[in-house]
């Protein structure tokens, strides 16, 4: 490594960026490829400032790719990064001409745009009005301008007049959310896009991309249960051009089985992911995250584990799993741990660190910190360096059960007499509370005294 380099990946880490030493196994061309939009430059910055191996190839690539465009600030982000990485490039030098054609011509052309729509508010002319607001709303995005894109993009919606305006509107405010990783409101966007099943052909067209954005923000929330759900329902018989702007088949397939074995048992497993008919097509396209869920149900953890390590590096590299890739591996690699001791009473530690553990890094400190956190009921005997899994005695769990749900009946029973009581008196419940007492009311013309007031 040139002392550039690792001055340059020095400076990442310090920033607390993510840095991937080792080489991914895909082929950065052919990866990007399966990509449109400004997610191609995206992804390229963020490979080029965390892989080592790819550093300058994808920092050149974003260069090329920002120059596509007319978004300034991308160009001179990823031109300073390959200045620091990689100083004799001839990529790493500002191409002040290109600067400022470009910076003129984006003055020149959102003035115009501006004109034109202000033209058209004075016409009230509603077609032409929306039409204003969608083309300088995505003059704004391309020029890396999102929060004026957003603003833009909404005030479309008033002169929206037919169906696939508002799934247009919505489309263009789900892309610019991911964009700015506003993760909260995804869902909101793409609620107002839902069909409700009163267009079946439509919905079905747009159902991948739905599925997939509803996916994305759960990921970036930390909702993987149901980030899973949304990744395998995705119709596969839908082209990818529908989606490619947001993620890849590829990325349905990751997404979907990482997620999936994070926070599924054996049988769900088996029934969501691998006899699952529709997203079996995707899995064609990623076959060692199939081996990995087939792995885990058949009981082969320490297999299923190596099979997903092989790949971290990749997961790494992408802009959706960098923040999550170490926690989901870790729920991954407790449940395997979890399931590996179910069948047995006592496991010697040896075992458990030829099969989960590594030199470097033994096993004991990880099931110490694991029984700590309530997902291993077991314990740990350093002496005879075993491990004891704490069973619980059938016949005493089914008569505490017994015991609960009789004390629960009894307190139901309880109050039911108690109401009838109050019903009996002639006296109704209100619906406030205070201090945790119901209040009581009269309904007859009766009073009570004091001393006959129902407790």
């Amino acid at each position: 490594m040139s002392n550039s380099l690792l001055e340059f990946f020095t400076a990442m880490d310090n920033q607390g960026g993510v840095i991937v030493k080792d080489a991914p196994k895909f082929d950065l061309d052919l990866y990007i490829q399966n990509y449109r939009g400004r997610t191609r430059f995206d992804r390229l910055l963020l490979i080029g400032q965390s892989s080592v191996a790819l550093c300058v190839e994808a920092l050149k690539a974003a260069v090329a790719e920002a120059k596509r465009g007319r978004d300034t600030h991308r160009y001179k982000e990823a031109v300073e990064s390959l200045r620091q990485a990689a100083p004799s490039e001839p990529e790493a030098r500002l191409d002040q001409a290109w600067l400022s054609t470009t910076e003129l011509a984006n003055e020149n052309e959102k003035a115009r745009l501006s004109v034109e729509l202000k033209g058209y508010k004075n016409n009230l002319l509603k077609e032409s009005i929306r039409m204003g607001h969608e083309d300088l709303a995505k003059f704004l995005e391309s020029i890396g301008d999102l929060n004026m894109a957003t603003e833009s993009f909404s005030k479309m919606r008033p002169d929206i007049s037919t169906l696939k305006q508002l799934i247009d509107v919505g489309r263009h405010l789900v892309r610019v959310a991911i964009q700015r990783r506003e993760w909260g409101m995804i869902s909101p966007h793409l609620a107002k896009m839902s069909l409700g099943g009163s267009f079946p052909e439509d919905e079905k067209v747009l159902q991948p991309y739905l599925r997939i954005a509803t996916g994305i923000a759960f990921l970036g929330m930390e909702k993987y249960q149901e980030a899973a759900s949304n990744f395998l329902s995705v119709d596969p018989t839908i082209p990818s051009s529908t989606y490619n702007e947001i993620a890849s088949r590829n990325d349905v397939a990751i997404y979907g089985g990482l997620l999936a074995l994070a926070t599924m048992d054996r049988k769900e497993l088996q029934a969501q992911v691998l006899d699952n008919s529709p997203f079996r097509v995707f899995l064609e396209l990623e076959p060692h995250i199939r081996k990995a869920v087939t792995y885990f149900v058949n009981g082969r953890y320490s297999a299923c584990i190596e099979t997903l390590e092989a790949y971290r590096t990749d997961y790494l590299l992408d802009i959706y799993l960098q923040k999550h890739i170490s926690t989901i591996y870790a729920k991954i690699r407790s449940k395997c741990i979890v399931q590996y001791l179910i069948p047995f009473s006592c496991v010697s530690l040896d075992t458990m660190n030829k099969a989960f553990g590594s030199p470097e890094e033994p096993i004991e400190e990880e099931l110490a910190a694991m029984i700590q956190a309530g997902i291993l009921d077991a314990r740990i005997n350093i002496i005879d360096r075993l491990v004891t899994t704490v069973r619980v005695d059938p016949r005493s769990k089914m008569q505490a059960e017994a015991l609960e749900s009789a004390e629960r009946y009894e307190r139901q029973a309880i109050d039911q007499l108690r109401r009838m009581g109050i019903v009996a008196a002639d006296l109704e419940l209100r619906g406030g509370k205070k201090m945790g007492v119901h209040s009581l009311s009269m309904v007859s013309d009766q009073g009570l005294g004091g001393d006959e007031m129902v407790s």
